[in-house]
């Protein structure tokens, strides 16, 4: 007997790479804001799951589209004139965690992050990832305990070590601060 029957499955891990910003042009072509890099890059990572702001997901195969300097320009198959295009601006652009190459040596996709346990040197447990921020100078960890804390991820300064085996994140952090 399958001891996994009825459980339901775990979530699957969406990567957030882009969104669409509105139309491009009469014919269905929509402006992309891609966080891929290169930015056209975003087409390689396919099929898309298509998010709307109001929560409604569909799966999208095909999507074709170029880099123009200005913007990245996608044509999306049913997307077939502005109005169509236009009625798709803020839709969320997620692929499968699986979908995306593993990342090199020392470089961490931030999904893969979330929800490890952080710990700081001296074996003291200071929470959870919540989720990742970008600040332009680095990465931060929204660690989430007893308390919110905000720590950069700077390695080795801050971060000591990444152990994906055990789930925990090891930093030198003070716990008072």
């Amino acid at each position: 007997m399958n001891e996994d029957a009825g459980r339901p499955s775990p979530p699957r891990k969406l990567v957030l790479l882009g969104r669409v910003l509105g139309a491009f042009g009469v014919r269905g072509d929509v402006r992309l804001e891609s966080w891929t890099e290169p930015r056209a890059q975003i087409f390689r990572y396919q099929p898309w799951i298509l998010r709307t702001p109001s929560g409604v997901e569909r799966e999208l195969a095909g999507a074709r589209g170029r880099d123009t300097g200005k913007h990245v320009v996608a044509t999306l198959p049913g997307c077939e004139d502005r109005d169509a295009a236009e009625a798709m601006r803020g839709t969320e652009i997620l692929v499968p965690r699986e979908t995306l190459p593993p990342p090199a040596a020392g470089e961490y996709y931030w999904i893969d992050l979330e929800g490890m346990r952080v710990v700081t040197v001296e074996g003291v447990v200071l929470g959870e990832v919540a989720h990742m921020l970008s600040t332009g100078a680095n990465d931060v960890m929204v660690v989430r305990g007893e308390r919110e804390r905000l720590l950069p991820f700077v390695q080795p300064d801050y971060v000591t070590s990444v152990d994906f085996g055990t789930g925990t994140i090891t930093v030198d952090w003070d716990p008072e601060f």
